[in-house]
């Protein structure tokens, strides 16, 4: 018989309504088990956070440093405005909405830490390096392997890559979803979980409109440019869209995306630098769906936060953001090491910021593509390939 292969997003689906339901009558032996599994794989996934951006972070700004010269500052930083005005507009609309709906409770923390929930044992794995400190030492180190040819040091990173995506394929994904199974069981035994159900079903709905409201701002800023119908360009770029819905995969979309770009009238050079680089360094969905939902979280906690914090963790994220394509969850898995450092996120707000992520992560990923071709569009027309691409 042929087997059924369910993906990431179907199976913490499934953890959380199996959660629920059987955090109503398992008895507290039982609950303590996975109390204890979601203890250990806490410290695990604590552990692995700086290690995950070292791996990542270094050899995406090294890949990025050896394209072509002007043409990619160019590109870099219109990505990186994209990327920013997403982060920017999802504070200011979740800031001026998230209130209204989300009625602030008590920590979720302390779902966790209640007496009669406690894991049976503990063991403290501390991480080797700090976040801040793998941060700031993967661009060290891909800014100076950027300038190198070759060399030892450039295969070492390589190699270490690609531990860190076998760390996260095979042992962080796969026991995702009993982990999320774990805080929602707790959830469900305290009472907790109805009310964080319902935010969730606010919090997505939102998203999901302002994913749309995104893609049609950006072509209609590229249609100023080249003075065109942005809702024809924007309808032109639909295979690409629903083709990322299907494949969750900015890189699996790249072939779809550069001929839908091109049927824009975008050349043929341009759009074979734009788009590859695009589906590395762009990733304004994913942006506006990680600020949007720690917004809400802090929020539902009664978290102080101000435009400021905000501000320095949007700036920080946009960066982190290139570490995620083409690793399964990769941008929710950059961004925990800043969620953590920045904005103070504990076992359960991670666990939750995973769970939103995933569950609208296609969504994220056709607006992070179909924007690419908003951007080709732009650089296509202020700029001049036998300028750039030499």
């Amino acid at each position: 018989m042929r087997k059924i292969q369910l993906g990431l997003l179907s199976r913490i689906i499934i953890a959380i309504l199996i959660g629920v339901v059987c955090g109503n009558f398992l008895p507290l032996p039982l609950i303590r088990i996975f109390a204890t599994f979601n203890v250990l794989f806490s410290e695990f996934l604590s552990f692995s956070i700086p290690l995950i951006i070292l791996g990542l972070v270094t050899v995406a700004i090294s890949d990025i440093g050896n394209k072509a010269g002007k043409l990619l500052l160019i590109t870099v930083l219109i990505a990186y405005g994209a990327t920013l005005f997403s982060g920017f507009l999802s504070y200011a609309v979740g800031s001026a909405f998230f209130p209204g709906i989300i009625t602030p409770g008590s920590s979720l923390a302390e779902v966790d830490k209640i007496p009669n929930a406690m894991p049976y044992f503990s063991i403290s794995i501390p991480p080797v390096i700090s976040v801040m400190t793998a941060l700031v030492l993967s661009f060290t180190l891909g800014l100076g392997l950027a300038s190198m040819r070759g060399g030892a040091l450039k295969e070492v990173a390589n190699d270490f890559q690609v531990i860190i995506v076998q760390l996260i394929n095979r042992v962080i994904l796969p026991f995702l979803p009993i982990y999320i199974f774990g805080i929602f069981l707790n959830m469900a035994h305290t009472g907790e979980v109805y009310s964080i159900l319902i935010v969730f079903i606010k919090i997505i709905g939102i998203i999901f409109a302002l994913h749309i409201f995104l893609l049609i701002f950006q072509y209609s800023v590229a249609a100023l440019f080249v003075k065109r119908n942005p809702l024809k360009l924007l309808a032109r770029m639909m295979p690409a869209y629903f083709t990322a819905l299907g494949t969750q995969s900015s890189a699996a979309t790249i072939p779809v995306t550069l001929e839908q770009t091109k049927k824009n009238g975008v050349s043929a050079d341009i759009a074979g630098f734009v788009i590859p680089l695009c589906a590395t360094i762009h990733l304004s969905g994913s942006t506006l769906k990680i600020v949007a939902c720690a917004l809400a979280l802090m929020i539902m906690q009664g978290m102080p936060y101000d435009f400021y914090l905000f501000a320095g963790f949007i700036l920080m994220l946009g960066i982190t953001m290139v570490a995620a394509p083409g690793v399964p969850g990769g941008a929710i898995m950059a961004a925990l090491g800043i969620l953590q450092s920045m904005l103070g996120f504990g076992e359960a707000e991670q666990a939750l910021m995973i769970a939103l992520y995933i569950a609208m992560d296609s969504f994220g990923t056709a607006c992070n593509v179909t924007g690419d071709g908003a951007i080709a569009l732009v650089i296509d027309k202020i700029t001049h390939k036998e300028n750039y691409m030499k």
